[in-house]
């Protein structure tokens, strides 16, 4: 008989460095929307990183944007290569600050190949606020809540720039619906 693996004890003290080494290692996390009563998955390639705030680039034609539009709650969901955990749940936002969005865009090479200008008008750049950021190792199936005030500290920035991803759409039925506003 084969025996559960022992997952590596967690100091909590840690879990702020761990979580922001999981969302450092993995370049594509996935991002869950809902789409009227249907949960939706697909991975994402974040253009910027700021602790645990996520930029993630999209283009307004792609069905992510109505479902954001219908309902901006979120969550990524990041897996290192030793299968440990990061949840990070919150509200998506279309980014609209100048500078922030200069600051991706000349940041990103993948973004300025494939979209040319940051006056196109495609270009959507959502900030995932977190709500709730939790980790999990690998085999100990439980979470870990990381305080969010751990993004504020020294070092916590994991900025790291990519591309725009997530080239699919699907057409059908686009319900608009504000039955889920931000507290």
């Amino acid at each position: 008989m084969t025996r559960k693996p022992t997952p590596k004890p967690v100091d909590p003290r840690e879990l702020p460095r761990l979580a922001r080494a999981v969302l450092k290692a993995d370049r594509f996390p996935f991002l869950a929307t809902v789409d009227g009563d249907r949960p939706r998955l697909r991975p994402v390639s974040p253009v910027r990183t700021d602790g645990f705030t996520v930029y993630v680039a999209n283009l307004k034609s792609y069905h992510k944007t109505m479902e954001i539009e219908a309902n901006p709650r979120v969550e990524l969901a990041y897996l290192s290569a030793d299968h440990d955990q990061v949840r990070i749940s919150g509200w998506a936002e279309m980014v609209t600050d100048r500078a922030l969005l200069q600051e991706i865009w000349d940041a990103n090479p993948l973004l300025r190949h494939y979209l040319g200008s940051l006056e196109n008008p495609e270009l959507v750049v959502y900030r995932i606020q977190p709500e709730r950021v939790r980790f999990m190792r690998e085999w100990s199936l439980q979470y870990h809540e990381v305080p969010l005030d751990a993004d504020r500290e020294e070092g916590a920035t994991v900025d790291r720039a990519a591309g725009a991803h997530d080239r699919g759409t699907r057409s059908g039925h686009r319900r608009r619906s504000r039955r889920h506003p931000r507290p």
